[in-house]
């Protein structure tokens, strides 16, 4: 079996991650020792003996739906998202004046085109707007787009909101940045488990876990606990086309 709680995993909240895993096995009573780190998350997410992984809401209604079960979501409170929901929040320069519309056409920073966050919610909100983006810059990471726009390689960029708390919180370079526009929220990262497995007793060991963790690693993970979101939920959000191209 193999664990993985990736997304939100950093030098400041890993400990807190293990810890986490450490309580949701306890509660099992099975599972791996120690959380997997480092490898490709297609792979974690995919693996035919996935216990448990944290994925994002874009490969989980692409390409995802079929071959996992859901288990359920965290909620990290994020200010007007209901439980278990977030949105993302476009970035730029604090020197840099204006509001969205005034970046419309300017060069853009997306981690990768099968991110919710970094992709699909900001598109729709330009194309809802009647704006649309210059030049694509990839970067493959959220801190990375945020980076780029504090280092000038990019003009904005749009990360999930729990992100930017963590780049905020931790991050020298996030005094450079400021919020531009926010997306409506939407269904947050989901748990899922492999194909065929009950995720009833794997939802209701990672609430109790959640319930039980000590209060200093639920502040660092922003855990405010679990909840399910139906699949119908995930589903329903729509799906943008992919980038024509990036740099």
């Amino acid at each position: 079996m193999i664990a993985a709680l990736p997304m939100y995993d950093r030098p400041e909240t890993a400990a807190a991650n293990d810890s986490f895993w450490r309580a949701i096995r306890g509660e099992l009573g099975y599972g791996p020792e120690a959380l997997t780190r480092g490898r490709d998350p297609w792979e974690i997410w995919e693996h035919p003996d996935l216990l448990l992984a944290q994925t994002c809401g874009y490969p989980f209604r692409t390409r995802l739906r079929d071959r996992v079960t859901l288990v359920g979501t965290p909620d990290y409170a994020l200010e007007g998202c209901p439980p278990g929901h977030y949105r993302s929040v476009f970035m730029a320069r604090r020197d840099d004046p204006g509001d969205l519309p005034a970046f419309a056409g300017r060069r853009f920073a997306f981690n990768e085109a099968l991110s919710q966050s970094g992709w699909a919610a900001p598109a729709h909100h330009m194309a809802e707007a009647g704006l649309g983006f210059g030049p694509l810059l990839r970067t493959g990471a959220h801190a990375a787009s945020a980076r780029a726009v504090a280092s000038g390689r990019a003009d904005f960029a749009a990360l999930d909101a729990q992100t930017w708390r963590l780049i905020a919180a931790h991050d020298d370079f996030a005094g450079a940045l400021r919020v531009i526009a926010r997306t409506r929220p939407t269904p947050g990262l989901p748990l899922i488990t492999a194909r065929g497995r009950d995720p009833g007793p794997i939802l209701a060991a990672v609430r109790r876990a959640a319930e039980r963790l000590d209060q200093a690693d639920r502040t660092r993970l922003c855990l405010a606990g679990i909840v399910a979101i139906p699949a119908a939920a995930y589903l329903e959000v729509p799906t943008p086309a992919p980038p024509e191209s990036d740099a």
